[in-house]
């Protein structure tokens, strides 16, 4: 725009080159004005690139990493390189620091939500397998925060291999599972989430019927609810009041949430807000722990951009079959050719075959669908 007036101008000068000295006198300080705004200008501009500076290390330095690459080395699943990604996404139920008021922390925090995300080759669909926290599986050995080795057991709770060894033996313990290998880990704690959800201003769902669980402090009429942070949380933990009380049934109400929030940060408008994309990015960076191949702001940026075009639609959320443990009541198995299905699937880039989540003998299902 300067550009062209500055041309402008320099054409009326040109036709007033027949006048008097003292015009072409007048003309200078225009010309001064010019230089005076267009060395504004550049001020601007630099100025907002080391703004952009200052907020790219800022949110770098929000970032929290494990190099889970480093600490897993070769023997892992094969790497195929055929398009699609697989990343294991933890939810951390530590009550640590602003975690407090959800418990007493007893030592050790423990994975409170599992999902693998398998995004198709194309980032076009994604399929979202969860993994209830009881379930009863073969651990392999793992590193201990202290460095000694806790040995590899035939059985052990599905959560406690976070408990043990952190992400790292969370994800060692997947990829043995399924035999795919993980592209990228990330871990949300409740304090985060919580914070997360009141920048982006609620999520709005739709309860089929009343939820009242005092554990989870949330009480909710049936109907439709815009939640804030605290009452987000509160749904996403709840259990003992919907379906049968077991994990089956919270992960029902995770796996309706998460498709309710996609919806919403693509209602949002952040784009149209640089203080809500500030907070919410701030926000953001200050929740994750990501694997270190994602420990940067242009890194999270182009992961996410690669996954834009998918929307709550276009993801298939499922969880894995299982049924009662003979030797705990209180536990659950993974049912092992429904299971089976699933994992070969995946390992092929191919959609979750109908069969293998069909109700078979022995098969927990936990809720009804509570939330929509």
């Amino acid at each position: 725009m300067a550009d062209e007036s500055m041309g402008t101008s320099a054409g009326s000068h040109r036709r007033r080159a027949g006048g008097t000295r003292g015009r072409r006198r007048k003309a200078r300080p225009r010309r001064k004005g010019w230089r005076i705004a267009a060395w504004t200008a550049t001020g601007m501009v630099l100025a907002g690139g080391a703004g952009a500076g200052f907020l790219y290390y800022k949110f770098n330095g929000n970032l929290s990493s494990v190099d889970i690459n480093a600490a897993l080395g070769k023997n892992r699943p094969e790497n195929v390189d055929n398009g699609s990604q697989d990343i294991l996404v933890l939810g951390s139920d530590s009550r640590a620091g602003d975690n407090g008021k959800y418990g007493r922390d007893e030592g050790s925090s423990r994975s409170d939500t599992a999902m693998i995300v398998h995004v198709y080759a194309g980032h076009k669909k994604a399929s979202v397998v969860s993994i209830p926290r009881d379930t009863i599986v073969a651990r392999p050995a793992c590193k201990t925060p202290e460095g000694k080795t806790s040995p590899a057991v035939k059985r052990g709770q599905f959560n406690e291999a976070y408990s043990i060894g952190g992400a790292v033996c969370a994800v060692k313990t997947v990829e043995a599972m399924t035999q795919i290998r993980m592209d990228h880990y990330m871990e949300v704690d409740f304090a985060g989430f919580q914070k997360l959800i009141d920048k982006l201003g609620g999520v709005e769902v739709t309860t089929t019927k009343a939820i009242h669980d005092k554990s989870s402090h949330l009480d909710l009429d049936a109907g439709t609810h815009k939640l804030n942070g605290e009452q987000s949380l509160g749904l996403v933990r709840t259990r003992k009041a919907v379906g049968d009380g077991s994990d089956l049934g919270r992960i029902k109400l995770q796996q309706a949430f998460i498709k309710a929030l996609l919806d919403q940060v693509k209602q949002v408008g952040l784009f149209t807000s640089p203080t809500k994309l500030y907070g919410i990015a701030d926000t953001a960076t200050k929740a994750l722990t990501t694997d270190r191949e994602l420990a940067s702001v242009d890194k999270l940026y182009s992961f996410a951009n690669g996954l834009k075009g998918i929307g709550s639609g276009d993801m298939h959320m499922v969880t894995l079959p299982v049924g009662d443990d003979p030797a705990d009541r209180n536990r659950v198995i993974p049912l092992t050719e429904a299971s089976e299905q699933i994992w070969a699937a995946l390992r092929s880039d191919r959609p979750i075959p109908e069969s293998a989540l069909q109700d078979g003998a022995g098969a927990k299902t936990g809720a009804e669908d509570v939330v929509k």
